[in-house]
């Protein structure tokens, strides 16, 4: 598992990509674990701030009790809409999967929240989460193929491509 310095400082220009197409739009797509073990799908906004991925809920919130028991998580970057004329323009569609840390130690929150602009007590009562990172995948297309760079944890950066 990694924070998401570690991606930044080991493969720069990935994890540049990455962000670019995370920041491409507010809204995320946070996948948990419900208690039986079925998925819970939900709409999430998530910052990179600091050395972290960071992402949050309003206080108990499905998703963060879900986190709280399992802390599996995927999270996937704004949806890409591709143009007819340019497929390639889009920044890539790009999803981040690991394992949620719940931040409550309110020095780190506060730096998070000053880091974002926001007031050091915005939010008192909300969940956030940093993201211990197993996995993260940049699907984009060049020409005719699809190209998927794969990244995790001491197996580093994989370009894998698809006609």
């Amino acid at each position: 598992m990694a924070r998401w310095h570690e991606i930044a400082e080991s493969v720069p220009e990935f994890a540049a990509q990455v962000r670019e197409a995370f920041e491409a739009h507010k809204h995320k797509t946070l996948a948990t674990l419900r208690k039986d073990g079925t998925p819970r799908v939900s709409g999430i906004e998530a910052y990179f701030v600091g050395d972290d991925l960071w992402f949050g809920s309003m206080p108990g919130a499905l998703k963060a009790r879900d986190l709280q028991r399992d802390p599996r998580f995927a999270l996937h970057g704004p949806p890409v809409i591709l143009s007819a004329d340019d497929p390639a323009a889009a920044p890539g569609d790009a999803k981040v999967t690991g394992r949620a840390l719940e931040v409550t130690d309110p020095e780190r929150r506060a730096a998070m929240l000053t880091g974002r602009g926001l007031a050091p007590d915005s939010f008192s009562d909300s969940h956030f989460f940093t993201a211990d990172i197993s996995e993260v995948v940049l699907t984009r297309i060049e020409g005719p193929n699809m190209v998927m760079d794969l990244w995790r944890p001491g197996q580093g950066l994989r370009t894998l491509h698809r006609p």
